[in-house]
């Protein structure tokens, strides 16, 4: 052979070396990406029916304490929680010892103070099961039954990022009244044969009290997250202006996104991916009303966005308000885990899930079928969001490895 065609054929070899290289180095990363995320998904399934047992394995005997420990700045709660059951256990049943109007904001809530000293809010149920919620995607009033299955969807979509809900029924005469503030007492009346309350907020009016079945309340009580991480308020940058006739810039500018990754803490770090799960979170559940988000204090776009106040959501299954995706069809990326979950999830496995987890929880059934149909649908249409995008742009610009340090500079 000529020292030409040796030359040739070993430029040839080097190439395929290389190439087989790099080929399986990526591939053996892909596979234990992709292995951790199956397991992950794996146990969730495995342990998606939570019993309401009061028994405490743990040393610490206080469940306050237990769900107090659990919080880091990634999570509220842990991946392993086989104390979840005793926390939310004594969320429904521990006995109230102070009620008092609820924390500023714009809905009706209570907030209780339980046994042990843990406060709770606690969202008192306004519609039936069945009712639509007819007007602006965002209409109406806050539902309770949607705090409990936003909480569940947290976890089956394994972000960790919701804090602990639960159903409760509460007797307003004797569990509530003799321990309320005159703040809260003086909003109570009498509609009939129903004790009904109006408490103080934005929209608060006494002429629209929450009403109880008799005495007894039907709500959803949230786990108050602990004092040692002060949250910090922020503005979404996908937030409406709620003015008829005035359009945030993201509804008219396609290249928002670009501008948005050019400002902290969206430039670096996880909070971009972060609002990006939360869109698709968001979607599921139909809530086009995260004008604002926290975050823990002084975390330098470290720390999670925490999925608080998710009552706005399950409102009309029949629509589908696919401008809550925007973060989501303008960036164009989207976390490989959430990917993976995503379609772990598909072909009815997230309804099915969903009405597992919420079997166990004592305002069952939480949801109506045609909101958990409309979960399926939903997650098709995200599905083909990101697929338009990869087609698009490709996988490896959309698909982006949320274990590695981000930067969108």
């Amino acid at each position: 052979m000529k020292l030409k065609q040796r030359v040739v054929l070993l430029a040839i070899l080097l190439v395929i070396f290389i190439f087989t290289k790099v080929f399986l180095i990526d591939n053996l990363d892909t596979s234990a990406a992709n292995r951790e995320d199956q397991r992950a998904f794996h146990h969730m399934m495995a342990n998606l029916h939570v019993e309401l047992d009061p028994r405490l394995d743990h040393t610490l005997q206080s469940p306050w304490e237990i769900a107090a420990q659990w919080v880091v700045p990634r999570e509220v709660y842990p991946e392993e929680t086989p104390e979840l059951g005793a926390v939310m256990h004594a969320m429904t049943t521990k006995k109230i010892i102070k009620a008092d109007v609820g924390y500023k904001g714009t809905q009706l809530k209570a907030l209780l103070i339980l046994e042990g000293g843990q406060k709770v809010v606690f969202k008192p149920k306004r519609y039936a099961r069945d009712y639509v919620v007819e007007g602006e995607p965002y209409a109406g009033y806050d539902r309770h039954n949607a705090e409990v299955a936003a909480f569940h969807l947290d976890r089956i979509l394994g972000f960790r990022r919701a804090p602990l809900v639960v159903g409760r029924f509460v007797n307003l005469r004797t569990e509530i009244k003799p321990v309320a503030t005159e703040q809260l007492l003086g909003t109570f009346m009498t509609v009939g044969n129903n004790t009904c309350f109006y408490g103080k907020c934005y929209y608060c009016r006494e002429t629209e009290p929450a009403c109880a079945d008799g005495d007894i309340m039907e709500g959803s009580v949230t786990l108050w997250l602990p004092d040692v991480w002060p949250l910090q308020k922020h503005r979404h940058p996908w937030g409406r202006t709620y003015r008829e006739g005035k359009l945030a810039r993201w509804e008219y500018d396609e290249s928002y996104c670009d501008a948005v990754k050019k400002t902290s803490p969206y430039d670096s770090g996880p909070r971009l991916l972060d609002i990006i799960d939360t869109a698709v979170f968001d979607y599921l559940i139909g809530n086009a009303d995260r004008h604002h988000y926290e975050s823990f204090q002084d975390d330098e776009g470290a720390s999670m966005l925490i999925l608080l106040d998710n009552a706005k959501s399950f409102g009309n299954p029949a629509l589908d308000e696919r401008s809550i995706l925007a973060p989501l069809y303008q960036c164009c990326i989207i976390r490989v885990s959430t990917w993976n979950r995503l379609n772990y999830l598909k072909n009815g496995v997230l309804k099915s899930a969903l009405k597992t987890a919420m079997s166990h929880d004592p305002i069952s059934p939480v949801l109506s079928d045609r909101h958990l149909d409309a979960l399926d649908q939903r997650l098709v249409s995200i599905l083909a969001t990101v697929k338009q995008c990869t087609d698009q742009f490709g996988t490896d610009a959309v698909l982006v490895e949320d274990r590695m340090t981000l930067s969108h500079l």
